[in-house]
């Protein structure tokens, strides 16, 4: 946690700390080391440019200043000089009309106003938690390396007794006579606080507190302080927070106009607030630390399995290499070598991946410390002028423990086989294959594509292989990858030991590249030469019975449907659309007794025993003999005059270009655009009852909308 509680210029603890616009902090004395004057009419970055002289520090806080920009950062322009901690300055400048201050950390400028330094408010909060820190920080030493000394009394004449009590208004050590005596609990005196001298809260510290020394120990608790007062209006406490502005505000601020349209709300509201975001979010970076402690566990583990495994390893080499004739004795060592570095670049990858790790532990976990320390405290305004940066690093810890971040780079095992069979004239040339298989193996060679029997069909695709030369070891499968028909990355679509696949569900009217390769136990063979596969330009498609209702009936190889119930019922097509532009008509064959059926499309999973468009997995209109309407999640929207009847066709365009779907009555476009923003996967559908009987006819060509 002393990282947090350092200045980023002078390297030490903060003295004074003063919170910058950009939510960093600084030492006051090291804000006027690094604020830079400029000229009237020149900017702070011309003058960083033009040299640099003495200047009075102390008239700084008075000079009148201006705001760069409305967000009141400036452009950062390359420093001169570094501070002690490395961290680059700017050098003063030798005028005395206006000042700017640029951040050592982020580099932003800010212009300072009329009252200069004193303009950026005090962070008590954090210069709370540095003096504990010191205290804690002396009493440990204290106590562990002189506890036998003791303070005496300062009031006794002859032989003085140990102090029992200091009064911090008089900064005088008792002893209980002399307290007694001359410092009575009542009167004038009454208010005064009498606490123990430094020796015995030191044992005490050290007694209740643990590990309290050093960076690592937990601080005493906060102790409450006098509120904080408004840095406009000193005489004013803060009262509210101005949401806004992201800062506490006193009741004057409201008043004045300047927060007067600003969404403020209450100063303990939006400590409570806070302190519950920083809370749950440290909850998450604590079980990110608890998993890296873990995954450190792991890797220490890992290399010692490491070398206990390359030990194994090398000494397995060197029985093989021994029992072979004098010409392998040639190539031991060149294979050692691999082997060691092998066994080097493992443990160099595991080491690096520990340094890291425990790199990015430590700063969690200094984080953390601090985070809880700033959790302790009781002062509202302190805490909330911090509050937002601090959710914002914990949120950012939390996030850079991306997933595989906890993962190895690397395994334990040596992937690594050597030949011993091979004969004397190939001995020279020995080498590891990756991974273990048996020595005297190749992969085996390139498969050839039978351009005469590879076709497509509607949307699906058909491809046959066949090996060319007999391969030294068997194979095992085959590898068979497409593009996405728009010449994009191939992906694997088939793998197994068959010779011939077929593809389904591509896009229509698009061009496919597909090649294949072999594989066997040492490794995978070359690719195959492409081939260019082209699906139809427009679907065709019938009913599909798998998915119907069962009192759907489908005649004529699928493409009629009626059927047996009264209600509504709905059956889907067998084709599936993602992309594209895609049209296809129902005929109306029968038509009895006014019924309304409904056509559209629908996801897979949709209801199949309502009218369809009912729940929100379809998209439909339904329509009778005189009027329609669009319906999709039980919604009935765009009433549209006219209907259907006996040799009525119903057009269906879906455009997935546009994301929308139009339909169509006799080859007229009916009604506005039925649906917009369509995403996914859709199937065509209808639904119907005993009352109608239709046709489905497809491969058809779409016609033109009003907006095409």
């Amino acid at each position: 946690m002393e990282e947090e509680l350092k200045c980023p210029v002078c390297g030490s603890l903060f003295k004074d700390p003063i919170l910058l616009p950009c939510s960093h902090n600084v030492c006051l004395a090291c804000a006027r080391n690094i604020t830079v004057q400029t000229p009237e009419g020149e900017n702070p970055v011309q003058s960083r440019a033009s040299g640099s002289s003495d200047y009075d520090y102390l008239d700084m806080d008075k000079m009148s200043l201006y705001s760069e920009t409305d967000s009141g950062y400036g452009s950062y322009t390359p420093c001169q000089l570094k501070s002690p901690n490395g961290v680059r300055v700017f050098p003063p400048a030798n005028h005395h009309r206006h000042c700017s201050l640029t951040c050592p950390l982020c580099h932003r400028s800010v212009s300072l106003d009329e009252r200069g330094l004193r303009g950026f408010p005090r962070n008590r909060l954090l210069e709370a938690i540095v003096t504990r820190y010191q205290q804690n920080r002396r009493s440990s030493a204290t106590s562990s390396s002189s506890s036998s000394t003791v303070v005496k009394c300062q009031l006794c004449d002859r032989n003085p007794a140990d102090a029992t009590v200091m009064c911090e208004q008089c900064d005088v050590y008792y002893c209980n006579a002399c307290q007694q005596r001359c410092h009575p609990s009542r009167g004038p005196l009454a208010k005064h606080r009498l606490v123990p001298p430094p020796n015995r809260a030191a044992g005490g510290g050290a007694a209740s507190g643990g590990g309290g020394s050093g960076s690592g120990g937990q601080l005493p608790p906060a102790t409450a302080r006098k509120p904080a007062t408004c840095v406009d209006h000193e005489a004013e406490n803060f009262s509210m927070y101005c949401y806004s502005c992201k800062a506490p505000v006193c009741m004057k601020c409201l008043e004045e106009g300047r927060h007067a349209k600003h969404d403020v709300k209450t100063l303990p509201m939006m400590w409570k607030q806070h302190k519950c975001q920083i809370s749950q979010a440290l909850n998450g970076v604590s079980d990110k630390a608890k998993d890296a402690k873990e995954f450190l566990i792991q890797l220490k583990n890992m290399l010692q399995q490491i070398q206990e495994n390359g030990v194994e390893f090398e000494a397995c080499l060197v029985a093989q290499c021994d029992s072979l004739i004098e010409a392998l004795t040639r190539q031991k060592a060149k294979l050692l070598t691999k082997v060691t570095k092998e066994k080097d670049y493992k443990l160099k990858v595991v080491r690096d991946q520990m340094t890291h790790c425990t790199m990015k532990l430590r700063q969690t976990t200094g984080m953390m410390e601090f985070c809880l320390e700033v959790l302790k405290e009781n002062d509202p305004s302190g805490f909330l002028q911090i509050s937002d940066a601090l959710i914002k690093r914990v949120i950012s810890s939390q996030d850079q423990w991306v997933k595989g971040a906890l993962e190895p780079k690397v395994g334990p095992e040596f992937d690594l086989t050597l030949g011993t069979d091979s004969l004397l004239q190939t001995i020279l040339q020995l080498d590891f294959y990756q991974g273990k298989v048996e020595p005297g193996t190749s992969v085996p060679a390139a498969p050839l594509l039978q351009l005469e029997k590879c076709c497509t069909r509607n949307n699906s695709a058909t491809l046959a292989w066949r090996v060319t030369a007999p391969s030294v070891s068997a194979i095992e499968g085959y590898i068979l990858e497409l593009d996405d028909g728009n010449g994009g990355q191939y992906r694997e679509v088939y793998v197994g030991n068959e010779t011939v696949c077929t593809v389904d569900g591509l896009h229509f009217n698009s061009s496919y590249n597909a090649r294949v390769k072999a594989y066997n136990a040492v490794g995978v063979g070359p690719y195959s030469k492409t081939v260019v596969l082209k699906t139809s330009d427009v679907a065709w498609f019938s009913f599909d019975p798998s998915t119907a209702h069962r009192d759907i009936v489908l005649t004529n190889e699928n493409q009629t449907v009626t059927c047996s119930s009264y209600d509504d019922r709905v059956v889907l097509g067998t084709a599936a659309f993602s992309k594209g532009i895609h049209y296809w008509e129902v005929r109306i064959d029968r038509y009895d007794n006014h019924p309304d059926p409904a056509f559209g499309v629908a996801r897979i999973n949709t209801m199949k025993d309502m009218m369809l468009g009912k729940d929100d997995k379809a998209w439909a209109m339904y329509v009778d003999n005189n009027r329609s309407w669009f319906m999709h999640n039980n919604s009935h929207t765009n009433r549209a005059e006219g209907g259907i009847a006996k040799g009525s066709t119903v057009g269906v365009l879906l455009d997935l270009t546009k994301r929308t779907l139009t339909f169509f009555i006799n080859k007229e476009q009916h009604g506005p655009t039925s649906f917009e923003n369509l995403e996914g996967v859709f199937v065509p559908a209808v639904s119907l009852n005993r009352n109608v009987q239709a046709t489905l006819l497809t491969g058809l060509e779409w016609p033109k909308t009003g907006n095409q």
